[in-house]
């Protein structure tokens, strides 16, 4: 699995600093583990911000804080270039270990259950199925099954989105999501995913804010699918 969408360099900084709501880290976990290259980069921003941490005073006023986020963030754009061989090797290291087909993914499992065969659906539209975890804190955490050539109704977020592709691919504005893909979204981003043809498109989602919708059917459908 070689993903072509990755988590945002400011995530990866956040998720090193442990600064991602439990439902956002699972999901961030997510890519990670599939994704030799945000390992990598995750790898760097630990390292770094160990280093960064140590010169700080022990109260670090916002200025230092913000100081702090920005020396990580120009440390690993300069650390880029030196990742791909890395990468290449976590790859090949990746291709070589077994996989069991009915495993959830190790940071889902704590809320969905170990098994794929286990999960039990929510019918949610026809052709969308959903699981929604129980709530760890004000974020909300969602499996999603969507059946192939499904068009999902266009929106936008009100905060921060991550959605994980598992299995099958959807088409949209940002391009072509396939397994293993991550999407990270902000307030700006509006589009409409479509689920691409043969097998349907799982994927797995944390929203720090309920979605925006132009459309006033998918508005009035909201508070039934609490998205």
């Amino acid at each position: 699995m070689s993903p072509r969408h990755h988590l945002d360099q400011a995530t990866v900084i956040s998720f090193a600093a442990g600064a991602l709501s439990p439902e956002m880290a699972a999901v961030a976990a997510t890519h990670i583990e599939v994704c030799p290259l945000c390992r990598e980069r995750l790898a760097d921003a630990e390292r770094i911000g160990g280093a960064l941490l140590g010169e700080q005073q022990p109260a670090a006023t916002d200025a230092a804080r913000s100081a702090y986020l920005r020396g990580m963030m120009q440390e690993l754009l300069a650390a880029e270039p030196q990742m791909q061989t890395r990468v290449l090797a976590a790859r090949a290291e990746a291709a070589a270990k077994p996989v069991d087909p009915d495993a959830l993914p190790r940071p889902l499992q704590p809320y969905f259950g170990a098994s794929w065969r286990a999960l039990r659906w929510r019918w949610m539209a026809p052709g969308v199925h959903m699981i929604r975890a129980a709530p760890r804190s004000g974020d909300t955490l969602i499996l999603l099954k969507i059946a192939p050539g499904k068009s999902m109704p266009v929106h936008s977020h009100q905060g921060t989105e991550l959605t994980q592709i598992l299995q099958g691919a959807y088409d949209d504005a940002l391009g072509h999501f396939a397994t293993g893909d991550m999407a990270d979204l902000d307030n700006q981003t509006e589009h409409q995913p479509v689920t691409a043809p043969g097998v349907p498109c799982v994927c797995v989602a944390a929203l720090d804010a309920p979605l925006r919708f132009p459309g006033w059917l998918a508005r009035k459908l909201q508070p039934l699918v609490g998205l």
